[in-house]
């Protein structure tokens, strides 16, 4: 077995994104169809191509007036809705009725709200007092024309077609999403689709993971199960270092046959890491042969999802060109007490309901039922012993 080092959690974070942002500066684009380009990564910076708005615009129903009018009785000389147009320049004592999102015309410079109007056939009268720009959106308020809004490395959400779209553009430069290897090893390990003995397990971690892969943005390719021998994990190996990332289940504990390490020593692999001061999770190693970098996950299922979440996602969000991959966890109080034996970063099943974190009770790093009934990772800090009910804790999202 290959020894290397133990790191803390956030030390071996700071390695992987270390490592892997070194070798990952010639990824490779393409152009999709705007449609497609939720959930991308942005290769390319994106300008407004004209000012936002492209001229001043109401922001409420009402009657476009000149401030130095204010308050009094004004003559309504017309009406401009969204999308039309008034032609000529707003007089002393006139006003002109306005719908929201409209252009605001010349000669006015406030909008008052129609609830603070009454109307008398062709004239409104107000109280309102003089506020200039009251409720008008300047024109290049949003953005200037040429401005860069998005930049490269950005994982675009929803808000982001919406931008694309409004600036015109109907494809984009993303960067390619990245493949994923992953290999289950192991004698006891078998497929979905069979009937197993006391004595075997279906091969549900490269299912979870390919899940997880997806998720992070990148297309998943499940090998065939490696077998406890040399023969079949290298053949395995080799395979999985043609992906962009190589993701290995199994075979990296310190038993007799787990045989990872080794094959992967003897292909000549440089490891960074090979054991991380977290649990479920901890003989996890990290590492890069024939310039492809690998993780080799412990087998057992809650420590599969733990360490990608925890490490290997961060890969695949590097590899699939985002700048900066962070690891989404946040707070909530504990519906009850909670303690835990200092010393290692636990990541717990729990469920998160009304705002309150219940841990659930399971069986260890097995128990998938427990991971299924469970919808977030309870996060108990290495340093800290207990906590109170009502206290702040962390949470990490399935």
């Amino acid at each position: 077995m290959v020894s290397v080092s133990t790191v803390q959690m956030e030390e071996g974070r700071s390695c992987v994104m270390g490592r892997v942002r070194a070798l990952n500066q010639a990824l490779k684009t393409e152009v999709v169809p705007l449609l497609e380009a939720s959930g991308r990564v942005l290769a390319e910076a994106v300008a407004a191509d004209r000012d936002y708005p492209p001229a001043s615009r109401s922001m409420r129903d009402g009657f476009a007036v000149r401030s130095a009018d204010l308050p009094g009785k004004l003559r309504i000389v017309g009406e401009i809705r969204a999308g039309g147009n008034f032609e000529g320049t707003l007089q002393a004592g006139e006003t002109i009725e306005i719908m929201t999102g409209a252009t605001i015309p010349q000669g006015a410079d406030q909008v008052v709200m129609v609830e603070h109007t009454e109307r008398e056939s062709e004239f409104v009268s107000t109280a309102r007092t003089a506020v200039s720009g009251e409720f008008i959106n300047p024109k290049g308020s949003e953005a200037k024309a040429g401005e860069r809004i998005l930049q490269p490395g950005k994982r675009l959400a929803f808000s982001d077609i919406a931008l694309l779209a409004t600036f015109g553009k109907s494809e984009v430069l993303v960067y390619q999403k990245p493949t994923v290897a992953i290999l289950a090893t192991g004698d006891e390990v078998i497929e979905i689709n069979e009937q197993p003995q006391d004595n075997q397990v279906r091969n549900s971690n490269t299912l979870s993971l390919a899940a997880q892969v997806t998720r992070a943005g990148a297309i998943p390719r499940i090998l065939p199960i490696a077998r406890d021998t040399k023969e079949s994990t290298r053949t395995g190996i080799l395979q999985g270092l043609e992906a962009d990332l190589l993701l290995l289940s199994g075979g990296v504990s310190a038993g007799k046959y787990d045989l990872v390490e080794a094959v992967l020593a003897e292909l000549g692999a440089e490891f960074y890491f090979d054991r991380v001061l977290i649990q479920p999770g901890q003989p996890l190693v990290f590492g890069c042969a024939q310039k492809t970098f690998f993780f080799g996950l412990p087998g057992n299922p809650a420590s599969t999802m733990v360490t990608f979440e925890v490490f290997a996602r961060t890969a695949v969000e590097l590899l699939s060109g985002e700048v900066h991959p962070e690891l989404q966890i946040t707070f909530a109080p504990l519906a009850k007490p909670f303690r835990h034996k200092p010393g290692l970063t636990r990541f717990l099943p729990a469920v998160l309901d009304n705002g309150m974190v219940t841990p659930i009770e399971w069986q260890g790093s097995s128990d998938v039922p427990s991971l299924a009934r469970a919808n977030i990772f309870l996060v108990a800090d290495a340093e800290r012993e207990s906590w109170a009910a009502g206290e702040m804790i962390g949470v990490l999202k399935k």
